[in-house]
């Protein structure tokens, strides 16, 4: 393997890690390789919003280094990534996928991309997101001053939102991971769309220092790559607590890169997983579990609590949404947007009363509760990532699939009571497009969530799948 050929740009994490500890590969050629292919083909995807050069260039240089030197930080050292465009960097453009803050420069660098940079990763690129985090009710792709996000599969279609950029920069081989962030489904369905690995953690168990606010009870950062593993690695770098961030948690995650005791799995699918989505979606996850059942028990027809999840979330990210962009709501610089439905999503939110917020408060820990008593028995629920493939760009949301009536998703749900969740690539399905597989676990049970993914991963070759990237 050498630096330049194609083959480089789909190397995970860990094989890559492997090429610069054996010196076949130098921090310096991997940033300017991957530096390239970003300013290249990024573009076509609409996938970057900024690309690092010269801070790139310099981190790489001290990670030779410290590499040559016998300094060697783990497993991320060398290593290049990008982030979602809400996370600040010093002296960059922040744009947060909006055209009122296009010119936003911060003076610091985000928690997490402090923690990246301590364990010694290579940031190359600020990725493109929808704008504001899709916090003013967008209904269609085209909701950011950079473009609709394409997922590399096809281009005519989305690659999801939020974490539009993040999700096809992966995809497309132009960083090796990427962080994203999730409210309500900003990583898992980029990652469906997109065929690659999105891993969202326990909400407070990563810092949210110096990234823009959607929901300060909900948002959570995490990594996306193209395996479970990698996904593991960069989640062990960045957890933990931060006196900058009172509600992030010191309990961090601790990752052994092995595989951990031999163990026989107890997974529930919910009723109706598969009812009423699409046939390829269906199907692929019907094969998906065909596969864990030699690793364990796979149990059906498992009753969800039938609570209001979707009421409850839809108000609390409303509310402190509208706080958080109360400027841009009362400046009337929200008519800079690009979406015409965001230019006016964002003040009904202002008429929400108090009480019904701190209503939706109160129900949410009940919730959590009963969530947790839901998930107890087992080791994790399984569903279909997304009811659909993505959705073309030329349509509204609700008019890409209208015949999609069905299937359940635990995405909303476990956002709300803030469990962790991940989507590995589980096959193709209308178009030629990716589909995604999930699983949820309890509070902190990320291990188990890689685990998984890993085992997963070790039966498939979904992951390793290319797109027909120039």
């Amino acid at each position: 393997m050498t630096v330049g050929s194609e083959d480089l740009a789909f190397l995970s994490v860990a094989e890559l890690g492997a090429l610069l500890r054996r010196r076949r590969a130098s921090a310096t050629e991997l940033a300017g390789y991957f530096l390239d292919r970003l300013e290249r083909l990024g573009p076509s995807y609409n996938a970057i919003t900024y690309v690092t050069r010269e801070r790139a260039l310099a981190e790489a240089a001290q990670a030779d280094r410290e590499i040559r030197a016998g300094r060697w930080r783990g497993p991320l050292h060398g290593i290049p990534y990008g982030v979602k465009d809400l996370l600040a960097t010093k002296g960059d453009e922040t744009t947060w996928g909006a055209e009122p803050y296009r010119d936003q420069v911060f003076d610091a660098d985000a928690t997490v991309v402090t923690r990246l940079r301590n364990a010694g990763a290579v940031l190359v690129a600020k990725l493109a997101m929808v704008e504001l985090a899709g916090g003013m009710g967008y209904r269609q792709a085209n909701a950011s001053f950079t473009g609709p996000g394409k997922t590399p599969w096809n281009p005519d279609y989305w690659s999801g939102g939020s974490s539009a950029g993040p999700g096809a920069a992966v995809a497309a081989g132009l960083v090796p991971f990427a962080i994203g962030s999730e409210t309500s489904g900003s990583i898992l369905t980029p990652a469906a769309y997109c065929g690659v690995t999105g891993l969202r953690p326990t909400y407070g168990l990563v810092s949210r220092h110096g990234a823009m606010a959607l929901s300060w009870t909900m948002d959570k950062l995490g990594p996306m790559a193209r395996t479970a593993h990698d996904c593991g690695l960069v989640l062990a770098a960045i957890a933990g607590g931060d006196p900058a961030d009172p509600s992030s948690l010191e309990r961090g995650f601790r990752y052994p890169v092995s595989g951990g005791p031999r163990r026989r799995w107890r997974i529930a699918v919910p009723q109706g997983a598969t009812d009423g989505i699409q046939a390829e979606v269906a199907a692929n996850f019907t094969a998906a579990l065909d596969r864990l059942r030699t690793a364990g028990v796979v149990v059906t027809d498992v009753a969800v609590p039938d609570l209001p999840f979707g009421v409850v979330a839809g108000i609390i990210i409303a509310a402190e949404g509208a706080s958080a962009f109360d400027d841009l709501l009362e400046s009337g610089r929200v008519r800079d947007l690009t979406a015409p439905e965001d230019r006016i999503g964002g003040y009904p939110a202002l008429a929400i009363p108090a009480r019904d917020y701190l209503r939706a408060m109160r129900v949410r820990r009940l919730m959590a509760q009963a969530y947790d008593d839901f998930l107890k028995p087992f080791d994790a629920i399984a569903t279909p990532t997304r009811a659909t493939v993505a959705s073309p760009l030329d349509k509204a949301f609700r008019d890409a699939y209208p015949d999609v009536k069905g299937g359940v998703s635990l995405i909303g749900s476990s956002n709300v009571v803030g469990v962790p969740g991940i989507s590995v690539p589980s096959g193709f399905g209308l178009n030629g497009l990716p589909t995604g597989l999930s699983f949820v676990t309890r509070a902190f049970d990320e291990l188990k969530l890689v685990r998984l993914g890993r085992l997963y991963q070790s039966r498939t070759d979904w992951h390793t799948q290319r797109p027909p990237v120039p």
